[in-house]
């Protein structure tokens, strides 16, 4: 509370019947509509810990405090009858909220504390007029509002992103990870165990190490169907959350390389402090903590790697056609002229780096926060196939929301059914969340100051402690933007003369094939695709396995493309050959009806046949 004066020395008063009352009495002036607003405030802040009332009604009950010093300072009057007066008050009045106990503390024993806090007190209790028009600028009034329905809304949408992951990665599974796939989760557990020993349990922590056949894959993804439906429910919802983060983060260690992508580090991190809903104020700012630094950092790696395209604003007329999976639109954004890109590039820029400090800001700067990164993550999904991520930070961003908010857009009969998950009991609910919220933004800041090059000890080790749960991670796409579009096409031949090739079902091949609109669905093979382009075959070696897949005629790898040219029996060689793409242009598409141009560029891989592999000793 502020209110205008300066703050009055503590003096002990006679005891007072109405202060012997077991609950503090905080007297503030009734006809401030400032010192209102925020008595309203801070008696939903307080419960039923202390009473409020205006001095209008209360000054006659105290003779001996003059009445010039209740219109001045909020008064606080405890039942022993000990009167606190301005920012003193203030501070007792909220040590009875979690959170903000730390602030009386403060008060009495760190140096400088009180007469600052006084004299911030006394500047704004001087001017309440324009405090109370910039509290309604800022905040809006009430000045607190509810999240039963962002904080219910919010497990719902996480339950839907949870569910998409597990199908859409459990369809792919067995050509990826399965026993004939591409890399066979028992092989990958193997090699950890043999080269790690018993340190590898710590470092993969996964569900497989019991058993890593079809089966339990199998079961995993559908137990994560199942429980992702109950979250959506409503039922079970936080032995739901913890279920649905360990399953997740057994495919997400166990799956590599095809589960090492940043939305699936996202989606294990909200995972993770979505189990702690409900517990504290402080989990919805770690939520926004999150989502900071999610975005933030974004923008942030464009700047620090030094690529000359984010710094000349020229990213973005490569960026369309360069993506790993464009949509059909994206064609046509490519196609605009070169000033449209560069201010598209500096709009990237600024939205990444200046809206996330928004995040930190009084509620209607919040709301603003939240418009501005939805609309760029729309404008993302619509351009590119970036599967659960577009939707996932959507998610996040209702967290810049509240109930009051959303109730324009959403019936407010549903605040009744959205609530989180109940909580633990006091003490091990404190000593759990402060634990909890002290290790993730001790492991943010080293991963923030690791990524602007400071490098620390204490830092490093505590990310290597908490790395392998992927509950703190480094965020940031497209740092250096791909300037050209090297594909792989995978061919392969009976004779060794004619060479018939493989279509995938979504990455770039046949030059008159359309992009596809897939997301939130990942088709992680076409996606490993782009990088190994990127590289040579010696930086992705289970492109050799997928080959030696494609020779052996696994079925669960050939139901990850879209054709095979070989339907009776696998054939004799495989090879693999580097093309250039890029996106035609307006005449070029009218002339021959591509959407896309390519250029040979040489070999990736030579011709390999089953003797080969045997030969080499792969097999």
């Amino acid at each position: 509370m502020t209110l205008r004066g300066p703050s009055v020395t503590d003096q002990p008063l006679p005891p007072i019947e109405e202060t012997n009352k077991a609950k503090p009495l905080l007297v503030y002036d009734g006809d401030c509509s400032f010192c209102r607003l925020w008595a309203d405030y801070w008696r939903e802040l307080t419960g039923d810990s202390i009473r409020y009332e205006p001095f209008q009604q209360a000054a006659s009950r105290f003779p001996d405090i003059p009445r010039d010093t209740f219109s001045s300072a909020v008064q606080l009057l405890l039942p022993d009858g000990e009167r606190r007066s301005g920012a003193h008050a203030a501070f007792s009045a909220l040590a009875a909220v979690p959170g903000r106990r730390w602030l009386l503390p403060a008060y009495r024993r760190v140096p400088g504390f009180a007469p600052v806090s006084e004299a911030a007190y006394d500047f704004i209790a001087r001017h309440r007029d324009f405090a109370y028009k910039a509290t309604r600028f800022f905040w809006g009034t009430p000045v607190r509002q509810k999240q039963l329905l962002v904080s219910g809304l919010f497990l719902r949408a996480l339950a839907i992103v949870y569910l998409i992951a597990f199908i859409s990665f459990g369809v792919q599974a067995q050509g990826l990870i399965g026993e004939a796939g591409i890399v066979p989760l028992g092989d990958t557990l193997s090699s950890v165990r043999q080269y790690y020993g018993a340190a590898g349990y710590r470092l993969l922590p996964s569900l497989f190490w019991f058993h890593a056949g079809d089966a339990a894959i199998a079961m995993v993804w559908l137990a994560g169907v199942v429980l992702a439906l109950l979250l959506f429910l409503g039922v079970w919802k936080r032995l739901a959350c913890v279920g649905l983060f360990l399953l997740y983060l057994s495919l997400a260690s166990a799956g590599q390389p095809f589960m090492n992508f940043q939305w699936d580090a996202l989606l294990l991190e909200a995972g993770f402090l979505a189990i702690f809903m409900g517990w504290s104020r402080v989990v919805v700012w770690l939520f926004r903590w999150l989502l900071f630094r999610l975005v933030f950092m974004s923008g942030a790696v464009k700047l620090l790697s030094g690529d000359l395209t984010w710094r000349n604003l020229t990213a973005l007329q490569f960026h369309y056609q360069t993506q790993p999976l464009p949509t059909p639109l994206a064609w046509y954004v490519q196609q605009l002229p070169a000033w449209f890109q560069q201010g598209s590039t500096a709009a990237v820029l600024a939205i990444e780096l200046v809206a996330p400090w928004f995040i930190i800001f009084p509620r209607r700067l919040r709301f603003l926060a939240a418009v501005v990164l939805i609309s760029l993550q729309v404008l993302i999904l619509l351009t590119g196939n970036y599967t659960f991520f577009n939707l996932l930070t959507i998610t996040l961003c209702l967290f810049l929301l509240d109930d009051a908010r959303l109730g324009r857009i959403l019936p407010r009969r549903w605040a009744g059914k959205m609530r989180g998950p109940s909580p633990l009991p006091g003490r091990l609910k404190r000593w759990t969340v402060g634990v909890m919220s002290a290790a993730v933004v001790l492991a943010s800041l080293a991963v923030l100051l690791e990524a602007a090059g400071f490098r620390s000890e204490t830092g490093s080790d505590l990310l290597a402690a908490v790395a392998p749960l992927e509950i703190v991670n480094s965020y940031g796409l497209f740092a250096v933007m791909t300037t050209s579009r090297p594909e792989i096409v995978i061919e392969g031949s009976n004779d060794n003369i004619t060479w018939s090739e493989y279509e995938f079902k979504y990455k770039p091949g046949n030059i008159y094939q359309r992009p596809a609109w897939i997301a939130p669905h990942q088709p992680r093979l076409d996606w490993q695709m782009w990088f190994a382009a990127l590289g040579n075959y010696r930086n992705n070696p289970w492109i050799l396995e997928f080959e030696y897949r494609l020779l052996e005629g696994s079925p669960g790898v050939l139901r990850l493309l879209k054709q095979d040219p070989f339907p009776s029996a696998p054939p004799r060689y495989i090879r693999a050959q580097l093309y250039q793409y890029r996106f035609t242009t307006w005449s070029e598409r009218r002339q021959t009806g591509a959407w896309w141009h390519r250029e040979l560029l040489g070999a990736y891989l030579p011709p390999l046949s089953l003797a080969d592999f045997r030969r080499i000793g792969r097999r």
